[in-house]
């Protein structure tokens, strides 16, 4: 199963912005994800089509399975 911490923010066009992040350490810890979501913004380490982010939205640990399926 493969899972992936996407972190939401809000960039100054007041649209969602997703970063996603691949095989998480676990269990996620919502206090440090905060916090570096707030660095991020801090620091203005990332920006969007639609500018700098302004705001966390939310976060949320997405898991995926996929399953293959048989031609007769």
């Amino acid at each position: 199963m493969a899972k992936t911490l996407e972190l939401q923010f809000i960039n100054e066009q007041e649209k969602v912005v997703t970063l996603s992040i691949d095989s998480p350490k676990e269990p996620v810890n919502g206090a440090a994800v905060k916090a570096a979501m707030e660095t991020i913004i801090a620091q203005n380490v990332f920006n969007s089509k639609g500018g700098n982010y302004v705001k966390a939205k939310g976060a949320r640990l997405v898991e995926r399975n996929a399953s293959d399926v048989a031609f007769s």
